[in-house]
């Protein structure tokens, strides 16, 4: 039966995920506290007052800076405090509700990048840094992203390669389903315990999925393999929570409910 292999969440656009036994969603919301902050370039401009979406290239992020995975972060939302290790090493750490912290995050962003002025770290109140735009579809602009694990070993099959699925990025990676089924799941509903999901767009996929996630390092051409053997750059599909509960790390799912949130 489909299940969730595991559950993830990125605090910070473009840094690390961190991996959750458990998560309550909410209608309308993405995972707490997934893309709650990004890292602005010195250019963009954004109004905290007044967020919008903006594409990713606003931001420091996997598709043109490799080098952030290479640095592994950990954020307390309980003490807002924000822990980064390189190569073993703890090379920052600060709370995040301080003035001074975030723009010496900036700082060290900057430095270890090598980019000639430093990020600036913004958020919002409710607002997320995802990629994805608001979809025709949607009732919300907040989603939440499933990878089917068997999608992902087909495309390693084609390319002869073992990738990590998180690359890939995703909230929720699903075990016990047909490689590509996901895409005949948009505008269905998946339940999971008590909460329950609309599929509302499937993912296409960007450059960052080249990058090693462990290394750092542009290693595969994840784009050209799914097109050679698949014809499209798809792998995932974006949800939208229409009922809120608790899932949990091995919770089974039903698929194809349309009935639930007509």
């Amino acid at each position: 039966m489909p299940s969730i292999a595991s559950i993830w969440r990125y605090p910070i656009k473009g840094l690390t995920p961190e991996r959750l036994n458990a998560v309550t969603l909410t209608p309308g919301w993405c995972l707490p506290h997934d893309r709650r902050f990004a890292l602005a370039r010195s250019d963009t401009e954004f109004d905290p007052a007044r967020p919008e979406w903006l594409p990713k290239i606003k931001f420091v992020m996997l598709m043109r800076e490799e080098r952030l995975a290479a640095l592994h972060s950990r954020f307390d939302e309980r003490s807002e405090r924000l822990v980064i290790e390189h190569e073993g090493s703890i090379v920052f750490e600060a709370r995040l509700d301080e003035p001074e912290s975030r723009a010496a995050l900036g700082q060290f962003i900057g430095t270890f990048l090598g980019l000639d002025t430093g990020p600036r770290l913004v958020e919002a109140v409710g607002h997320s840094f995802a990629d994805a735009q608001r979809k025709p579809n949607a009732t919300t602009d907040q989603y939440v992203s499933l990878v089917n694990l068997a999608s992902l070993a087909a495309l390693e099959a084609a390319m002869e390669a073992t990738l990590d699925p998180l690359r890939f990025r995703a909230n929720l990676y699903l075990k016990d389903v047909p490689a590509w089924a996901e895409m005949d799941w948009i505008e269905s509903m998946i339940a999971i315990g008590k909460a329950r999901l609309r599929v509302v767009a499937p993912i296409t996929r960007c450059a960052a999925t080249e990058v090693n996630p462990a290394t750092g390092v542009r290693d595969h051409d994840t784009l050209g393999g799914l097109k050679r053997a698949f014809g499209h750059t798809i792998l995932g599909i974006y949800c939208e929570v229409v009922e809120g509960g608790s899932i949990d790390e091995g919770d089974t799912l039903a698929i194809g409910e349309r009935r639930f949130g007509a």
